[in-house]
This record gives structure tokens, C-alpha cells and sequence, in this order.
């Protein structure tokens, strides 16, 4: 499903002539058929669309890391030109959590798994990384999940 949209999106990005947008899916379908060929070795099945989710999701991040590199180097149009890429890459992930509902979903998984110290900590991300996959800053989870517990 979301290679169908990949494509759609390559498509109207050709279209209206908008190489921003046109050369960031370019990438995400080069990142994609990367790992599709890595998996091929293992298996004759291409990544689905949970993985492509995590492939996205790594995508954003090394963009937030670029961003911080550009702006201590004084390059903001590249800087820039990171925002824009991870608005368009973001486009294709589901919606993310906000705190309130990060805030939420970790009480009950706390609820759900008996958590009762720190030791839990594990049993409490391995809930929401089943049940929230590529719908939250899980880091941010762990260091909620944390604070609740202690």
C-alpha cells in the first residue's frame, strides 16, 4: 500500500514539476529497494509496510540529527532543505502520538503488564512497541514510563 503511494506521489510530483518533493521520494524508494535487496538474500519476499514505517521513521531522525549539524555549522538553507525533506517523508508516516496521549497509552500499559518498579521497564516497551509501531517517540515513552514508576 504504501509503495502504490510512493508511486502516486512520484507521479504528481513529475507532474507539478516540484524536485523537492519529487527528488525525497526518490530517496525513500531507493531506501525501500535497499532493503528490499537485503532481505532478498534471506528470503524471497519484499520488506512490508511496517517496515517501511520503521524505514521512514530512521529517515526522520537522521534528518532531526542533519538539522542540528547544519544549524551549529551557521547553514541554514540546509537546514532548510532537512525540514522540508522530513514535512514530505512525514507525509507518508501515521500520525503521531501526542504527550498526552503517549502520556496515556503508557498507563495502560502499565496497567496491562503489572509494572511495578523499574525492572518492568521492558515488558512496558515491548507492549507499546507492539501495539503503538511507528505512532510514537519511544524514547519519550521510556523516559514517561520511568518517571511514572519511580
Amino acid at each position: 500500500m504504501l509503495r502504490e503511494k510512493f508511486n502516486t506521489a512520484m507521479k504528481e510530483a513529475m507532474r507539478s514539476k516540484d524536485r523537492r518533493r519529487l527528488s525525497t521520494i526518490r530517496l525513500i524508494m531507493a531506501a525501500v529497494k535497499d532493503r528490499d535487496i537485503s532481505v532478498r538474500t534471506e528470503s524471497d519476499s519484499k520488506v512490508g509496510d511496517s517496515e517501511i514505517i520503521d524505514i521512514l521513521s530512521r529517515m526522520v531522525k537522521q534528518r532531526f540529527d542533519s538539522i542540528k549539524a547544519y544549524e551549529d555549522a551557521g547553514r541554514q538553507e540546509l537546514a532548510q532543505q532537512e525540514s522540508d525533506e522530513i514535512d514530505i517523508i512525514r507525509e507518508f508516516l501515521p500520525r503521531q502520538l501526542d504527550m498526552s496521549e503517549i502520556e496515556a497509552a503508557v498507563k495502560q500499559a502499565i496497567d496491562q503488564t503489572s509494572a511495578s518498579g523499574l525492572k518492568d521497564i521492558g515488558k512496558i516497551m515491548a507492549s507499546l512497541k507492539g501495539e503503538y509501531s511507528g505512532q510514537m517517540d519511544f524514547s519519550k515513552a521510556s523516559a514517561m514510563a520511568k518517571d511514572i514508576l519511580s
